[in-house]
């Protein structure tokens, strides 16, 4: 069994890192993104603003989050991953406890911005470079191992947070919260800094080991990064402006009490296709995967269109919906290792999430008016035509691969 550890130092085996990754990020998006739609209504009740302000505020934080995240790629780059996330874990903390003292809507709205900005330093992109940082060869599944774990973080604590919520003010969620990230996550990242999460003896070795195949050849990879770039930011426009209101948009096409039903079906559909992938795809280049999860989003939403207001159709809908989004997960993660190696690694997934939470924070409104103004057919089509632009991108890339390995074939 492969063992990351340095001289002197604790030793833990590479299951033990990603248990302990599993831990971290279950609680990180539970505790700095899930729970926040728990207790939206009551914070801006309290501070005398409607939902939707304290929605744009979100939204506001997001978009200074995406800044942030290029420089938190280089930092992890440099000092590795593990003590970027420690640090990362207290500042979740303190952002936590500001947003849960803020005694008006400025500090509250400072608290947001804080937890968003520091998410870009403890969440997927910087948990998947630690991996490449310390597991070479086996980054990649141990990447899909990690996001089954931390998969069931919206299961948990969407109810988690709506029963604290019935026995304590949101203040008080919130301080808890910020006592997790405190007492589990801080302690937890700081163990595998100790335990040799990164150190130079390892990195190139790992540098040298972390793909089977050969990346793009340089001249190919601007091009190839601007289109990856834009496949999954555009697709992750897609899914925020759903997720974000998945029940408001099922009952604008006609369910009525079966859009909550129907909604449970996501969660499960994203954690049952990664099993899936992890027992039928293993070998698969993961851009052929995100081709598939690029195809199923696009799917989903013109069988929801066409099928509305039928239950079964939009069951349909939600559950191709959990796969796409439960594989495009994953190839977040493995298909800029395959395609580019792990040299500047947290770099790009740096820029490739700035991208993303730029666009995702705007989906959502963007979703929403276009619900207003041209009805909920019409704005379901325009999310259509966006699925397809993702999946041509990712098309554009594959046609990019089959030309460098043609050509590396034909050379004596």
């Amino acid at each position: 069994m492969q063992r990351t550890s340095r001289p002197g130092r604790a030793i833990l085996s590479l299951g033990a890192v990603v248990w302990l990754l599993g831990l971290t990020q279950n609680i990180g998006y539970g505790t700095l993104y899930y729970s926040f739609a728990i207790l939206a209504g009551d914070a801006g009740a309290e501070f005398g603003r409607p939902v939707s302000w304290i929605f744009g505020a979100f939204s506001l934080a997001l978009l200074v989050g995406s800044a942030a995240a290029p420089s938190a790629g280089r930092w992890i780059d440099r000092y590795g991953a593990a003590r970027v996330m420690s640090g990362g874990s207290l500042g979740a903390a303190l952002s936590l406890a500001l947003l849960a003292w803020s005694p008006n809507e400025i500090v509250f709205v400072l608290g947001l911005v804080a937890i968003q900005v520091i998410s870009v330093y403890v969440l997927y992109e910087a948990a998947f470079t630690l991996l490449v940082q310390i597991a070479g060869a086996d980054a990649k599944r141990r990447i899909l191992h990690l996001t089954l774990i931390a998969g069931f973080a919206s299961t948990m604590f969407w109810p988690l947070t709506s029963w604290l919520h019935t026995i304590m003010t949101w203040r008080e969620v919130v301080w808890l919260f910020a006592g997790m990230n405190l007492c589990l996550c801080l302690p937890a990242h700081l163990w595998l800094a100790r335990s040799g999460g990164f150190h130079a003896e390892t990195a190139a070795a790992s540098a040298a080991a972390a793909t089977s195949e050969p990346p793009l050849p340089a001249a190919m990879q601007m091009r190839a990064m601007v289109l990856m770039t834009i496949g999954f930011a555009v697709g992750g426009m897609l899914l925020s402006a759903i997720l974000a209101q998945m029940v408001p948009m099922l009952n604008a096409v006609g369910l009525g009490t079966a859009a909550v039903l129907v909604s449970m079906l996501f969660g499960p559909s994203q954690v049952l296709v990664r099993f899936v992938n992890m027992a039928a795809a293993s070998g698969r280049h993961p851009l052929s995967i995100t081709i598939i999860a690029s195809t199923l989003l696009p799917v989903a939403v013109a069988i929801l269109t066409l099928t509305a207001p039928a239950a079964a159709g939009a069951a349909v809908f939600a559950v191709l919906l959990g796969f796409g989004s439960g594989l495009l997960s994953i190839v977040r993660g493995t298909l800029p290792l395959a395609l580019f190696g792990s040299g500047s690694y947290g770099a790009r997934l740096g820029r490739i999430a700035s991208a993303r939470m730029v666009l995702a924070a705007i989906a959502p409104f963007a979703l929403a008016f276009m619900i207003d103004t041209a009805g909920p057919i019409t704005a379901l089509a325009s999310l259509i035509v966006t699925g397809v632009l993702a999946l041509l991108a990712f098309l554009a890339v594959q046609r990019m691969l089959t030309a460098s390995r043609t050509r590396a074939a034909a050379v004596p």
